[in-house]
């Protein structure tokens, strides 16, 4: 069986070891953005139906019917918010914004990798572009009076591979990671806008609660 770099492009193995470097970082980055998009697809993000239809019922003065499965991450935090509704304001506020901070930490997994690897990948193909004209100078050296332009621009290109190829890592990377960003934040702004209307809606219900006046009415007579 052939050796593996005889297998290999002609290109890729005149990259030397930061070519190797930059396929592993590809693979890590596709692998993760497999996963998210897989991710958004199970949790839908961008979807609000059932926070709707229980805001709707309350606006429209009706019980809200029990919900579905709260796979998506604003229906489920508009529902436990709803379900903690009695608890005292300040502590509601806070109980609401730890659930939904939590809902997104659990989207943004997996983008800190992105966005390291779209961050790294460019200077790890400069750093051998550095690394590969080093080379080709040190034979232009070694070669002395000898000089074939030839060595110099077969050295050059040769280096100039990496840093082509860490551009065409970072590039698609780094877009990948604003489009998943992008998705949270819409996200993000969705999950607010309805935690406002919630939060109007229960001051409303709490305000509208009768008043217990079982307890016996205190005398005032000395």
């Amino acid at each position: 069986m052939p050796p593996l770099s005889l297998q290999l492009p002609e290109w890729f193995v005149s990259g030397g070891a930061t070519m190797w470097v930059l396929a592993l970082l590809s693979v890590v980055a596709l692998a993760t953005l497999i996963s998210k998009i897989l991710h958004f697809a199970r949790v839908r993000p961008g979807s609000t139906r059932q926070a709707d239809q229980l805001l709707n019922a309350l606006r429209q003065g009706q019980q809200p019917g029990k919900p579905g499965k709260l796979s998506t991450p604003v229906d489920r935090v508009i529902w436990q918010c709803w379900n903690n509704r009695k608890l005292e304001e300040a502590a509601w506020q806070e109980e609401c914004l730890r659930l939904a901070r939590s809902a997104l930490d659990d989207l943004r997994g997996g983008l800190r990798v992105l966005e390291v690897i779209s961050a790294i990948a460019p200077l790890l193909g400069l750093l051998g572009t550095v690394f590969g004209m080093i080379g080709a100078f040190q034979a232009l050296e070694t070669a002395g009076s000898q000089v074939d332009p030839s060595i110099l621009s077969g050295g050059i290109w040769e280096a100039l591979l990496t840093t082509a190829a860490g551009l065409t890592v970072a590039i698609p990377t780094l877009a990948a990671f604003h489009w998943a960003d992008r998705n949270i934040e819409q996200c993000r702004e969705k999950m607010q806008d309805r935690l406002s209307r919630l939060k109007v809606v229960r001051n409303i219900k709490v305000d509208a609660e009768p008043v217990d006046d079982s307890e016996p009415a205190v005398s005032h007579a000395y």
